[in-house]
């Protein structure tokens, strides 16, 4: 009997480090079964063919963008941002495409055409049907109530997915999203705030629109539904934000995201084709995590671009964190820090235009990148680029590396200065947007 019981104790004890050991390397899958497999080999199969082996074209066409928008344009609103309640100004190349147009609520696909950067083929649930949510509550993450956003995120087909009234859902479990879906919360005012994140683990073709995301916290796992016909167990959440693991064509636009237990955005495990733009982000430390880890070399084929984001109050570190792949980091606002803007290891390549940086007046921060724990034998030789940033109340870019030229000279279009943040910034965040109106 003695016998018996220390060999249902060894185990226990091994599932429950199969259950610690896990996570870190399936993020949360419980058990990886073949449905998971299926998930991931198709997954890794959309990030290779995601995946620009010329970025530098990217980068050039959003600078062109930026420039036919703001031509004609005159810098009398600079100062005005959360303050403007004129009629609508167009002030980047992303919101002209949609935002001042008053019946964007009768074309709400339109937004999936506006989509520009890494992520710029990401079309979300476009061509589906609109599905609204009328229920905020989360009361079932194995047989979600129809009506509620879960139920909605796990259907097989493309959706657009709204909101009917103002809500404020609290997850009870991660949010697993599936592929081909927007969530488009303009018109209502709806946050994800207190629960959960917002998971998309191996899916391609999401955009996440409008959301205030905020105060989640690491849950403790269970049995969780992932598509109509999958579920399975699920290990404890890290509590970010918006977590993107093995995702592609992912597009994440006026959004707010604020004291999160993990990071704000974390995008690893070979994700890739991404866009966050417009956003606003204030009070957390570990802002953005764009790679696994130092190890994690399927990370190379990471290609994000940040643009048109506002890096506010009660900011820490992080904004990102890179590894290994490659970074457009465009015409930010980075008004806060307290240890660093942009950090990195593992060799990212990081080319940051037309940002504004405001030091803090800690005389020991105001270097904006860290290269963390490498020596800089090793850093000198990572392309990390400074052009046409605007450097404020001190601030610092210690370059290295050679800048990357891969196209010809004459195709090359500088970005807009960083005297120009605060226009193409101004309505970072979600939008108060009324039906016949404009944004």
């Amino acid at each position: 009997m003695a016998m018996e019981a220390d060999h249902k104790l060894k185990l226990l004890l091994l599932c429950l480090l199969m259950t610690i050991t896990i996570p870190a390397l399936k993020a949360n899958i419980g058990e990886f079964d073949e449905e998971w497999e299926r998930r991931q080999e198709a997954a890794e199969k959309s990030a290779k063919a995601a995946y620009k082996p010329e970025p530098l074209h990217i980068t050039t066409h959003l600078n062109r963008q930026v420039h036919k928008t703001l031509e004609g344009l005159n810098d009398t609103r600079r100062s005005l941002r959360h303050h403007y309640d004129g009629p609508c100004q167009v002030t980047n190349p992303i919101d002209a495409c949609w935002r001042c147009d008053p019946n964007w609520d009768q074309d709400r696909q339109k937004l999936a055409d506006c989509a520009l950067g890494f992520g710029h083929e990401t079309t979300g649930g476009k061509g589906g049907r609109i599905y609204t949510v009328t229920d905020p509550s989360d009361d079932n993450v194995l047989e979600p109530e129809e009506g509620t956003l879960r139920w909605a995120v796990i259907q097989p087909e493309p959706l657009w997915i709204i909101f009917k009234d103002d809500m404020n859902i609290e997850l009870k479990e991660e949010l697993l999203v599936t592929s081909n879906k927007t969530i488009d919360a303009r018109g209502c005012n709806v946050h994800i705030q207190g629960g959960a994140q917002i998971t998309l683990q191996y899916v391609q073709n999401i955009i996440i629109c409008n959301l205030h995301v905020r105060d989640t916290v690491s849950k403790e796992g269970g049995m969780v539904r992932d598509s109509t016909g999958h579920f399975g167990l699920r290990t404890a959440s890290d509590g970010d934000g918006i977590s993107l693991f093995g995702a592609s064509n992912v597009w994440i636009d006026h959004v707010s995201a604020s004291n999160c237990a993990d990071g704000l955005i974390d995008v690893v495990a070979g994700s890739t084709a991404i866009t966050i733009s417009n956003s606003h982000f204030t009070d957390h430390n570990d802002v953005m995590l764009f790679g696994s880890s130092d190890s994690y070399y399927k990370d190379e084929l990471m290609q994000i671009t940040l643009a048109f984001n506002h890096f506010g109050q009660g900011l820490i570190q992080r904004m990102p964190r890179c590894r290994f792949g490659f970074f457009h980091v465009l015409n930010n606002d980075y008004t806060h820090w307290i240890m660093y803007a942009i950090g990195g290891s593992s060799h990212p390549t990081i080319l940051s235009q037309g940002n504004r940086y405001i030091a803090p007046e800690n005389a020991a921060a105001k270097e904006i990148c860290n290269r963390v724990n490498t020596a800089k034998s090793e850093w000198s030789k990572w392309s990390w680029t400074s052009e046409g940033d605007l450097f404020l109340n001190g601030a610092t870019f210690t370059e290295s590396g050679s800048p990357i030229r891969n196209i010809p000279q004459e195709d090359m279009i500088t970005a807009k200065p960083g005297t120009f943040v605060t226009t193409l910034t101004m309505f970072a965040g979600p939008l108060k947007c009324d039906e016949g109106k404009p944004c």
